[in-house]
């Protein structure tokens, strides 16, 4: 006897009738669907969820068994199958039984057995199979089938719904090897008259009740309905109720999957995304070893383990293995080691292997720990902001999952909504939509990158290989999807909530100390966070207490820098460590002349200039505008630099007119804690700014009203930022 099980959906009122077929009628009661199933994978358990929805009744054969019946995928097989069917059918006594025979790892219902059955009727046969327009495995066979005015004209073995003594008969001949091919022994029925005639058969040409997907990808369309999703062939106008991914139509199938029936629809948004959580409690958090992975010279490192520290998870329920092939980052990671590696149960640099191989081997160490339970994937590029990105995703209770993060201001992203036919990015009817918030959920995609989570033992069971990511013709992330993707492993994105973005990592230079100073260009959110004032933004804001301080008549103080900016950009100007000499000639300036000299280093001295000027535009401008109403500046600066007083060198700056229509004038250190004296005097007003605070910006005019000097520093050393801003 084969392994069967029968899972019963079916509610009370499943016991009205569902219409008459002839003399009697076709109850539900009478509907049994039976599917092989030698493997609970993904695809299977996406099959019950829609039987269950539909209230249909199943039965599994083959559970636990070896599959035998070949990979169908790619060359004929399945014969298992029937062997199996025909075993089940042997034990049936019920001779009204409705029998549908179909797959499960590759198949949805989209809609319920009412229709169903009711369609079946109108088909006036015993027995109905579905139809493809493609012939396969035998195109020899051809002119045997019998054409059809419109439809599709050749067998699918997929599905096939009938009478138990129609279907019994219809196997009844079976004596074949569990590999051979199931569909060219139902295609030799079909296409023999007097076997065809004596078991009542016919196909499902218009695909009314099936709909394979093989070689009918252009006619299928989701059709959204109220508070339901269904496939519509749009060739023949039809709505089928099952639909099928088979052969090379996997992905289309698991697209469809995340409509059809209710798994996602307009009114109500995800119905299934609250559905078998895994809820953590704090006793019992599973075990979970990060994998960080830098491959290239990557802007705001030091902010990712900011980051990575504040990660809402018990440390001493992870494990942390660092991969790097940059020596440029060593620094940063042996600092982040350093001082916080105890934290966490195991913390560990891993330098020896490079791109797959580097993947391969982190991802084999969560493997062969047996405390490991679940493995998360991260990359160096990665900024993940939600600190319960971890959480989260372990409570989704899914085999791989990505939070989805996406490139600032752009629809590029951490996966792919569907695949080209060579296997690389092809855009999905929903991506954008997906990317931009319109449709949230947790999507089943071909491809997922840069940071998701893997369930260990869907790397001890299937994902087995400890060759993911080697391909010789894929990037080792395309391999690693397509192992998953062959293995029939499911992978997940979840747009839920919002967990961060990707950093650019084009364009990074590493000449500097400080690169990421020159990052405002490329990942502007990135710098903006790491280098402007964290009170800046209520500047702008109409209805917030304004930080903005007008100390002397038309002159402005406000917060602009982070104490982290007037850091770098102090130690940048140290380590490039050229100076002007303070005198009067000075080469670095129109006409070689300057009238009031200081000990400075120009912006354009260390290829800052471009930068410094966006930095005026997007952040300076937008004040000007606000306190000099009317007055609209395009930031054209003339001259950009840092200045340094010193009480041996130049300590003071005597009264003079700056040549600007406005000047900016940013404290780059502490009064108190780095120098003392020091300040602003603006003589026309007999008015001082004297404790400039680190990161504030005085903002007055150059010309005519705002005759000012520089006051002594009396200790240490002071630095600021100057610049003379002309429309």
């Amino acid at each position: 006897h084969c392994a069967s099980s029968a899972l019963s959906f079916s509610h009370a009122s499943l016991s009205h009738a569902a219409g008459s077929v002839n003399r009697g009628t076709l109850g539900f009661r009478k509907l049994l669907v039976v599917t092989v199933a030698t493997k609970e994978t993904d695809g299977f358990r996406r099959f019950l969820s829609s039987a269950k929805h539909f209230n249909y009744t199943v039965k599994v054969l083959g559970r636990g068994q070896k599959w035998s019946g070949g990979d169908y995928t790619t060359a004929p097989g399945g014969g298992q199958k029937v062997r199996l069917l025909k075993a089940a059918l042997e034990e049936m006594k019920d001779e009204e039984k409705i029998i549908l025979f179909i797959d499960s790892y590759d198949v949805v219902f989209a809609s319920g057995p009412k229709e169903l059955l009711k369609k079946f009727q109108q088909a006036q046969h015993k027995v109905v199979f579905s139809s493809e327009s493609l012939i396969w495995p035998d195109r020899h066979l051809e002119d045997k089938h019998p054409h059809v005015r419109e439809g599709n004209r050749f067998l699918g073995s997929g599905g096939f719904i009938g009478y138990l003594p129609n279907i019994r008969e219809l196997v009844s001949d079976w004596t074949g090897e569990d590999a051979e091919s199931d569909q060219l022994f139902f295609t030799k029925i079909y296409i023999d008259p007097a076997k065809k005639k004596s078991i009542n058969i016919t196909l499902d040409n218009k695909c009314r009740l099936f709909q394979n997907l093989h070689g009918a990808l252009d006619e299928v369309v989701l059709k959204f309905e109220d508070a339901r999703v269904r496939a519509r062939n749009v060739l023949y106008d039809t709505l089928p109720v099952i639909v099928h991914g088979n052969g090379p139509t996997k992905l289309q199938i698991n697209y469809l999957g995340n409509y059809i029936p209710n798994t996602w629809t307009f009114e109500t948004g995800c119905t299934v995304c609250h559905d078998d959580l895994h809820p953590l409690t704090e006793s019992e958090y599973p075990l979970v070893v990060i994998g960080i992975f830098i491959q290239q010279p990557s802007p705001f490192v030091t902010v990712f383990f900011e980051r990575l520290l504040k990660l809402q998870y018990p440390k001493n329920r992870l494990k942390l293995v660092i991969h790097s092939q940059e020596a440029h980052h060593e620094p940063q990671v042996s600092s982040f080691l350093q001082d916080h590696g105890s934290l966490y149960q195991d913390a560990r640099l891993v330098t020896d292997t490079d791109g797959a191989a580097s993947r391969n081997l982190v991802f084999d160490m969560c493997r062969k720990d047996e405390d490991c339970d679940y493995f998360f994937s991260l990359d160096i590029e990665v900024v993940l902001k939600n600190e319960n990105t971890l959480k989260i995703l372990i409570e989704q209770n899914l085999p791989i999952v990505a939070p989805m993060i996406t490139r600032d201001g752009r629809l590029w992203s951490n996966f792919w909504g569907a695949l080209s036919a060579d296997g690389y990015y092809a855009r999905s009817e929903d991506y954008v939509d997906i990317v931009q918030g319109r449709r949230v959920g947790v999507w089943n995609v071909p491809y997922v990158s840069k940071v998701f989570l893997v369930k260990a033992d869907v790397l001890r069971s299937e994902l087995t290989d400890n060759e993911l990511f080697t391909s010789h013709i894929l990037d080792p992330d395309m391999a690693f999807c397509h192992n998953a993707r062959n293995k029939g492993i499911f992978m997940y994105v979840s747009n839920m909530h919002s967990f961060g973005r990707i950093l650019s990592t084009e364009n990074y230079q590493t000449s500097h100390l400080h690169n990421d100073l020159w990052q405002i260009f490329e990942n502007p959110l990135d710098w903006q966070e790491r280098y402007i004032h964290e009170n800046y933004t209520h500047i702008m804001k109409d209805n917030a207490v304004s930080p903005v301080h007008q100390p002397c008549p038309d002159v402005y103080w406000f917060p602009i820098f982070s104490d982290v900016a007037c850091n770098h950009l102090v130690e940048e100007m140290e380590h490039f460590g050229k100076w002007s000499g303070g005198g009067v000639v000075d080469n670095r300036i129109q006409g070689g002349y300057e009238n009031v000299p200081t000990i400075d280093i120009h912006m354009n001295q260390i290829n800052f200039e471009k930068e410094w000027h966006k930095f005026l535009v997007e952040y300076i401008a937008p004040i000007t505008e606000k306190m000099y109403p009317g007055y609209y500046t395009k930031c054209s600066s003339p001259l950009n630099f840092v200045v340094r007083y010193k009480p041996d060198e130049q300590p003071l700056l005597t009264p003079h007119h700056d040549a600007s229509t406005f000047t900016i004038n940013v404290a780059l250190n502490s009064k108190g804690t780095d120098y003392q004296g020091g300040g602003c005097r603006f003589l026309r007003y007999d008015c001082s700014v004297e404790a400039p605070r680190k990161g504030w910006a005085l903002m007055h005019p150059g010309r005519l009203t705002h005759y000012h000097e520089g006051l002594p520093t009396t200790a240490g050393v002071r630095y600021i930022a100057v610049s003379f801003v002309d429309p």
